[in-house]
């Protein structure tokens, strides 16, 4: 009796040993992948995952990076959608963090109002959002490196596709301390054009606006025709209207893509803003002549044609009179590739008639479209295209294909000039070393147009209490701006695409949705063709009706109108059940998922534990 007693007390000494050691074996797993570097990336997209260039980047890092990360965590009012946001980018500094192999190191701070923290954040130009209560919020980042400083005054949700390609980017830019070198060649008086036209038109010796806002963030050469060798040192070279270039300066710039260096290129069949040549022949346009490097380029371009977009035209105003024309393109979000950082987050920018780019058969190097025209678009004649709209609409002929507007090459090029430099180049620098293809990949940006950078096609001046101000009104200058940006970046930053979404879409609803808009369309496309059909019917009627009884119904009429609103209400109430019927899709749809998470996942736990239950009761019997 005493001896089975003994059992059971010592059975149950070991059962609470053994859930002791249990869990002392369990916190010391928890401490152990605690300082595990051990991540899984499960997500699609692997959006949590760094990409090989920031990796590249990461681990070839100079000089330590230092980011502090003032974020308002405490406060009791931060936007739910922000704050969220902010613990993605902890995540994602924590993985920059591990990839970076201690040269970069993030601190957090909270800066709650009057404190130590608040004071740093405002000396490093963090801006707040203020709060209608007054509170301040903030949620900016500040990268350091030696004695350089980048930020982001205010993390923006809605750049969350690109949020590596920022982070890299400021990361990129603390470790070097010198401007940026952008070498640009062009026909046009982009620079001024000096004294002798300032005094036929005012203000023509100042330099145009995107020269301004360029200079504050680089340093710009201007290259002359007459140069033959393009400086290694420049960081990236901008064709503008690329006209009567000399072989020598063609080999110069063939040359050095082939080193490595990345263009950026505005070619334009017609070319409004080059008043030279207008005053010489106002009837010819002026056309870009780049020789033969769009071919080394491998891509082609008719420079004796304007593309015509039918479905993005441009309120231009012709005599008295304001027209929509096709030839000058307001190109807007859908015709922009949302994959590429350079353009992802640009909204409308003006071509006015552009050139269409597309990529040679032959062509070994990567292409990427940036803008493209609707599919209901043509190229037209340069002189056409100056034309009226209703010139250029009539008898275009539609290839029922979508035109490249701008694009992204990228690879290892061939040499425009395989036989060697010409006379030119050999004469004014005889010990170039010449290359037949490139030693390194590159990046050209082609752009179907130049007028887009004149001032009057993005750019509103005004004057307000005595001070010049200038507005945008659309994303010109920005494109500039970006392709500067990126291409004077390192490869690896070049290379880096926007990430894929956070925040998966619910595809069955979406799909449901879409499958009763279109039968909504058919049902509304049938009402719409019973209404015309009617009229007609009605009209035909009047027509064979006397002058004296213009006025008065006759009974077939009525008869018809009477019919009509009989159809009108039976198509209306198929229209009232398409939508009855969606709703009731969603809503048992919505109820399969709730029954699935409160009752299916619980039950099915339930059971494996009912399941383990009874296979220890059969061993148990079994002893």
């Amino acid at each position: 009796m005493f001896g089975g007693k003994g059992a059971e007390i010592k059975k149950t000494i070991v059962s609470i040993t053994g859930l002791g050691v249990l869990l002392v074996i369990l916190v010391m797993i928890n401490v152990l992948f605690s300082y595990a570097n051990l991540r899984w990336d499960a997500t699609e997209d692997r959006i949590y995952s760094l990409s090989e260039g920031t990796k590249n980047i990461l681990s070839n890092l100079e000089e330590p990076v230092t980011v502090n990360f003032f974020y308002s965590k405490s406060s009791r009012d931060f936007p739910p959608n922000l704050k969220l946001y902010a613990r993605r980018v902890g995540d994602m500094l924590t993985e920059y963090e591990q990839a970076a192999d201690g040269m970069l190191e993030v601190q957090y701070y909270d800066p709650k109002p009057d404190s130590d923290e608040e004071q740093w954040a405002q000396l490093y130009g963090i801006s707040p959002a203020q709060l209608p209560d007054g509170e301040k919020l903030y949620c900016g980042l500040v990268f350091l490196s030696g004695d350089r400083e980048q930020r982001i005054e205010m993390l923006d949700p809605s750049r969350e596709e690109l949020l590596e390609y920022d982070l890299t980017l400021m990361i990129s830019r603390v470790q070097t301390a010198q401007k940026k070198v952008v070498g640009v060649i062009t026909s046009l008086p982009v620079f001024g054009a000096g004294p002798q036209a300032a005094m036929q038109r005012p203000g023509a010796n100042q330099p145009w606006f995107f020269i301004s806002e360029l200079k504050k963030t680089y340093e710009l050469r201007q290259i002359p025709d007459s140069a033959a060798l393009i400086d290694p040192g420049i960081d990236l070279l901008v064709l503008i209207h690329p006209k009567d270039v000399s072989p020598a300066l063609q080999y110069g710039i063939d040359q050095y893509l082939l080193d490595g260096g990345n263009i950026l290129a505005y070619v334009d069949p017609v070319c409004l803003s080059d008043q030279a040549s207008a005053m010489r022949n106002p009837m010819m346009p002026s056309s870009s002549t780049p020789g033969s490097l769009l071919d080394s380029w491998g891509i082609e371009m008719d420079l004796n044609g304007v593309v015509a977009d039918l479905d993005h035209p441009t309120k231009v105003r012709v005599n008295d009179a304001v027209e929509d024309n096709p030839a000058w393109i307001t190109v807007r979000n859908a015709n922009f590739n949302k994959t590429e950082p350079l353009i992802s987050k640009l909204e409308s920018m003006l071509l006015p008639l552009a050139g269409g780019i597309t990529k040679r058969e032959e062509s070994t190097c990567e292409f990427t479209p940036l803008i493209v025209t609707s599919s209901n678009a043509a190229v037209v004649e340069p002189m056409k295209a100056q034309l009226t709209a209703a010139i250029i609409r009539k008898d275009i002929s539609l290839p029922g294909k979508k035109f490249n507007l701008a694009v992204h090459i990228r690879g290892k090029f061939k040499s425009a000039f395989p036989e060697g430099s010409p006379a030119e180049a050999s004469v004014a620098d005889p010990v170039i070393d010449h290359k037949t293809e490139g030693i390194q990949e590159a990046s050209v940006v082609v752009v179907g147009d130049a007028d887009m950078l004149a001032d009057h096609f993005y750019l509103q001046r005004g004057n307000l209490l005595g001070f010049d101000i200038s507005k945008m009104f659309n994303d010109n200058l920005n494109f500039l701006v970006n392709a500067c940006e990126v291409l004077t970046g390192s490869a690896d930053l070049i290379n880096l695409r926007s990430r894929g979404k956070y925040e998966r879409p619910f595809t069955a609803v979406m799909e449901l949705e879409r499958r009763a808009r279109e039968k909504w369309l058919s049902k509304e496309r049938e009402l719409v063709g019973k209404m015309e059909e009617t009229n007609r019917k009605l009209q035909e009627l009047q027509q064979h009706k006397d002058e004296s009884q213009k006025l008065i119904l006759s009974a077939e009429q009525e008869k018809e109108i009477a019919r009509f609103r009989e159809e009108k209400r039976r198509i209306n109430s198929e229209l009232k059940d398409v939508r009855k019927k969606l709703r009731q899709d969603i809503d048992r749809l919505g109820l399969v998922l709730e029954a699935v998470n409160i009752f299916l996942m619980p039950l099915c736990v339930a059971l494996a534990g009912l399941g383990f239950a009874l296979y220890r009761q059969a061993r148990m019997k079994r002893r």
